[in-house]
């Protein structure tokens, strides 16, 4: 479903960061603009407060509050979140994870304000204190996550380690997660050893990375933003590559639709797709490319299948082309495209095409011969395995659209590896052949030349299902033939997909959705668009 995090400062709300982006605009904000390292923390515990209390303590008349304070500023956020508790009369008790004296900084201050206005403050030290703060924190109403922020890198251990198995696996309560639940990387998402499952994350300025990627979020739980005091033009400076997706930023790139357009103005797709036993995938793709606005779809299949594909399709035209001996598009096909005078716009490229070596002869030749854009998909990107280099020689843009097993197999890395480096894996192969990036997944990415990371924020489970790729694949193709660039084709693309998926859903549950039935929500997700735009003039 549509994941759009609430934040204060709403023009802001798209951009995301890592740990150390978020670092350097603290301390430029601390040392270059000069508001003091207090007064953000003053404010991200005031702000975070009114969360919990807008989340969960209207609700709880008498609150009996846990607080978990590392010796860190993630523990002095903490620090003063549980002294507003206290001063505002809920029963409320801070557990700090060392020593009092070897809480430093900004942290040490709010730590010797919270002693002197009367918080309690019980040190966990050993196996000991820890035992006797579980008796204590079992009984809790709600628990406070602020052990540790988002600097951490390493696996956590010791006695945090074993405080958050606790919160995950014993406490029967809710829990808060102050900036970020602890253990769990800023930057990826992934678990450093376990991680807290909180109910509510407030999180500190901007969104960070690792909240909107899966697995990180099934540990934040609903996500808060707060305004922290940051000014906008120092989060302008730092030129920030990673952006969550989000029907404010659709509603900006979606173009309005001419009322005396034609379908040959709504733009021309080829699709060359399709084998025996995948024509579905060929079927698909140009139901997406249909649905997603395209003026006319042409198929491209092996003569041998054509008329099965004239049953199956109405809106689009077949084209019969040269096949090879296992009935699989053969490059000669190119060639008959070519001369035939078919004025598409954008061709789509794979579904269900097969893997022999004359299909990858076909595709060599569309990607290096090709003079209008190309989606390319499946088989596509299979018989691209060991030989990306072909890509170097594309006549045109191009925006590959893999799931983690086929980026593995055209990296030469298990899916696994690239499940946990895929900012990282979707990044370089933008940069290094210049081409569009779409890596389908939970929070599919889409990555860009220039090294930008667009999340989405669009989809749910009822999408694992086989031949979603195909019709976004068309989804794609059809924006580029309406004339929107690859960028925004590919970002609005994949929204699109995801929306259409959440509004079947919100009609018939998350189990049960088909491929073309997301086609056919397409225009229903473009309209629930448009109307918030309507309403916003």
């Amino acid at each position: 479903m549509v994941v759009e995090p609430r934040a204060t400062n709403q023009g802001e709300a798209m951009k995301l960061v890592t740990a150390d982006e978020m670092r350097a605009i603290d301390r430029f904000t601390i040392e270059e603009i000069g508001i003091p390292g207090p007064v953000l923390m003053e404010n991200a515990a005031r702000g975070a407060l009114e969360h919990i209390k807008s989340y969960f303590l209207r609700y709880l008349n008498e609150a009996v509050i846990g607080v978990l304070c590392g010796k860190g500023n993630n523990g002095g956020d903490g620090l003063v979140i549980a002294r507003y508790l206290h001063q505002e009369g809920y029963l409320v008790k801070v557990f700090l994870f060392g020593q009092k004296t070897q809480v430093k900084g900004e942290a040490s201050l709010n730590f010797k304000i919270a002693e002197r206005v009367g918080v309690p403050i019980i040190e966990v030290v050993d196996e000991l204190s820890l035992a006797s703060a579980r008796e204590y924190l079992i009984a809790c109403d709600l628990i406070i996550d602020a052990m540790l922020g988002t600097g951490l890198k390493a696996e956590i251990k010791g006695l945090i380690r074993s405080a958050v198995e606790f919160l995950n696996h014993t406490f029967p309560g809710l829990i808060v997660a102050v900036d970020m639940p602890t253990g769990l990387s800023t930057d990826t998402g992934y678990p450093l050893g376990e991680a807290v499952k909180a109910d509510l994350t407030v999180t500190f300025g901007l969104p960070k990375v690792g909240q909107v990627l899966y697995p990180g979020a099934n540990y934040i739980g609903a996500l808060e933003i707060v305004d922290i005091g940051i000014p906008p033009q120092v989060i302008a400076g730092f030129g920030l590559k990673h952006h969550l997706v989000t029907t404010e930023d659709i509603k900006d790139i979606l173009p309005r639709r001419p009322q005396d357009i034609h379908k040959g103005q709504a733009g021309h797709v080829l699709v060359l797709a399709g084998s025996p036993g995948k024509t579905g995938a060929a079927t698909l793709s140009c139901l997406g490319a249909l649905r997603s606005g395209a003026g006319l779809v042409t198929l491209g299949i092996p003569k041998s299948l054509n008329s099965i594909l004239e049953v199956k399709l109405t809106e689009a035209m077949t084209m019969p082309l040269p096949e090879t001996s296992f009935n699989t598009l053969s490059p000669e096909a190119w060639d008959i495209i070519k001369t035939s005078g078919l004025r598409y716009k954008v061709v789509c490229l794979g579904p269900g095409l097969g893997t022999q070596e004359e299909v990858k002869e076909l595709v060599e030749r569309v990607i290096t011969e090709a003079d209008t854009p190309l989606v390319i998909d499946a088989d596509g990107l299979n018989v691209l395995a060991g030989n990306l280099d072909i890509l170097r020689q594309k006549q045109t843009e191009v925006v590959l659209t893999p799931h983690p097993g086929e980026m593995a197999r055209l990296m030469g890395l298990t899916t696994q590896e690239v499940l946990k480096n895929k900012l990282e894996i979707a990044r370089k192969v933008a940069k290094e052949y210049e081409v569009l990036i779409v890596l389908k997944l939970a929070r599919t990415l889409v990555a860009t030349p220039e090294g930008e990371i667009f999340i989405n924020s669009t989809g749910n489970p009822a999408m694992a299902t086989g031949g979603m790729g195909d019709v976004l694949t068309g989804i794609i193709g059809g924006l580029l033939a309406q004339g929107i660039s690859v960028k925004r084709a590919a970002i609005l693309g994949v929204f699109l997909h995801g929306l259409a998926a959440d509004l079947w859903v919100k009609d018939h549950g998350e189990v049960g959705l088909l491929a073309q039935e997301v086609a056919d929500y397409l225009p229903r997700a473009r309209h629930e668009i448009e109307i918030e735009k309507r309403e916003e003039i």
